[in-house]
């Protein structure tokens, strides 16, 4: 008999809603490079008076929001990890040894993009710019970078991610606990959300940064239970039918 953790069938994916939501906020971002949107959010966080973002020092931001989550988030990576290598061992493990595995890989591949990305793309940060103190130049996500000594390294968010990577627990917990699932869902957008905003309040980061971050993560993640954990029903039928009948 096959074991019902094999031949459990997925709730069918909606594409209109699985890649269709991330690709109209896409192309939303894009158009909304030629309005001065984020600047104007980022001026909201930033003290003229003072010459600084309102949260750039800030102890709750700083140490706690953004080092001390951080760390959290990294804990539970290497809990999600322990558990994926002791599902090869443990028998209560066992049966869910791919959705630790998809786990696993989803907070890698959502964490480790970052920062390849920022180098290939030099965006600068906020508080690097001439508009908030700094003495770097501005520039669109698609423009040219203007010449400097110091390449930016801030797009897309990489706090952000450590957040919005958690949309991989969604997925994990899609097929076997749905509502479960849909809490994780709510967690892990609110988490980023969070840390992204504490981080525009920091001057780290334009709001634009971190929703690209969320498009990312999202189809990193969905990505990762696609080809790892989605189970058709049709494919299951053949799995099941395939299986030759205990006497």
């Amino acid at each position: 008999m096959v074991s019902p953790a094999v031949t459990r069938a997925s709730r069918p994916l909606n594409p209109w809603l699985c890649l269709g939501v991330p690709a109209v906020v896409a192309i939303i971002l894009l158009l909304l490079e030629l309005t001065s949107l984020d600047m104007d959010l980022a001026r909201l966080f930033y003290d003229p008076v003072a010459g600084d973002f309102i949260g750039r020092h800030s102890y709750l931001l700083e140490n706690i929001l953004h080092d001390r989550a951080k760390q959290l988030v990294i804990a539970f990576s290497v809990l999600a990890i322990l558990g994926f290598i002791g599902s090869f061992f443990m028998e209560r493990l066992k049966p869910v040894n791919r959705e630790l595995g998809c786990l696993v890989l989803s907070l890698a591949l959502a964490t480790s993009f970052v920062t390849p990305v920022k180098a290939l793309t030099a965006v600068q940060c906020p508080w690097s710019l001439e508009q908030f103190g700094g003495h770097e130049t501005y520039s669109e996500l698609l423009s040219p970078r203007p010449p400097t000594d110091k390449p930016g390294r801030c797009w897309p968010g990489g706090h952000a991610a450590t957040g919005f990577t958690l949309f991989a627990l969604f997925f994990v917990l899609r097929d076997r606990r749905p509502r479960l699932a849909r809490m994780a869902f709510v967690f892990a957008f609110a988490l980023g959300s969070v840390f992204s905003i504490g981080r525009m309040m920091q001057g780290a980061h334009f709001f634009s940064h971190n929703v690209w971050t969320a498009i990312f993560c999202w189809l990193i993640c969905l990505g990762s239970y696609y080809y790892i954990l989605y189970r058709p029903v049709s494919k299951v039928e053949r799995a099941t039918k395939a299986e030759p009948v205990s006497a």
